[in-house]
């Protein structure tokens, strides 16, 4: 009976925990000094977006390196790190012929502010304000990677882009952390939502979603529950053996990416 208390109380503990601080799972920034310089293998341009008087973003634009650019594509990155890592990645877009636009969230890199959920979605708006007014784009596509799908899905509930491009989505938080550990089951709900699932149901253009098998963070039956409410004309891209991180490793993922942006419409 001793075990049997002790493991009960043990159990308790690591929920209760992992409720409490699930901010700190969730989000994982890694801040940067203001007077730190990138350094990317492409040309790049480097702004500050004030988003209201206490917030302020920092965010990068890398214009196509594939010709006259055939559009803007905003980018919304995963839950870690800051654009040190993720700005390395916009070749992977420039050189099939877009701008893009890559904004760091509250507290990651450069940018500053406090940390909440609306904040994710209020901060979207306004970077996508701001970009439209900036560059003036004749297209412009979302594009939301991992915990940066919700925010772009939430984006394209208000404003309709030519396509919006979803990599290692899930259907919402609880979901996800509930399939990635089934063992664990949650008496109480997260308080981060995110819900992709609810925010498809509202989004009028193409949806593209990309997963891999063997994604170990973000489990593919999650993003499966996407699946139901995606359009006759969305596309659901499985990439065997796949894991979070590594999707452009295979070449169904590269060539697939590159047939639907040249496919979006001149």
């Amino acid at each position: 009976m001793l075990y049997l208390g002790l493991a009960a109380a043990l159990f308790l503990i690591a929920h209760f925990g992992i409720y409490l601080f699930q901010k700190y799972i969730l989000f994982q920034p890694l801040p940067l000094g203001k007077r730190y310089r990138f350094h990317f293998n492409q040309p790049f341009d480097e702004h500050f977006i004030q988003v209201d008087e206490h917030a302020e973003l920092n965010a990068l634009y890398f214009p196509s390196t594939g010709g006259p650019s055939r559009g803007l594509i905003l980018y919304f990155h995963g839950n870690a790190d800051n654009l040190h890592r993720w700005g390395k990645y916009a070749v992977r877009l420039t050189d099939l012929g877009y701008d893009v636009l890559m904004p760091d969230y509250r507290l990651y890199g450069k940018s500053r502010g406090k940390l909440s959920e609306q904040a994710f979605y209020d901060d979207a708006e306004k970077v996508f304000h701001w970009g439209m007014a900036e560059f003036r784009p004749e297209r412009v596509i979302f594009y939301g990677r991992s915990l940066g799908s919700a925010v772009a899905s939430n984006l394209a509930t208000r404003h309709e882009p030519e396509l919006l491009i979803l990599e290692t989505p899930f259907d919402n938080i609880t979901s996800a952390f509930r399939k990635r550990l089934p063992f664990m089951w949650l008496p109480v709900e997260f308080r981060f939502k995110f819900p992709n699932d609810r925010f498809l149901c509202d989004i009028r253009c193409k949806v593209v979603v990309y997963h891999g098998t063997w994604d170990e963070l973000v489990p593919l039956r999650s993003a499966v529950g996407l699946k139901p409410l995606l359009k006759p004309e969305d596309e659901f891209v499985v990439i065997k053996r796949g894991r979070h991180g590594n999707l452009y490793r295979f070449s169904l993922f590269r060539e697939h990416l590159a047939r639907t942006l040249g496919n979006t419409p001149d």
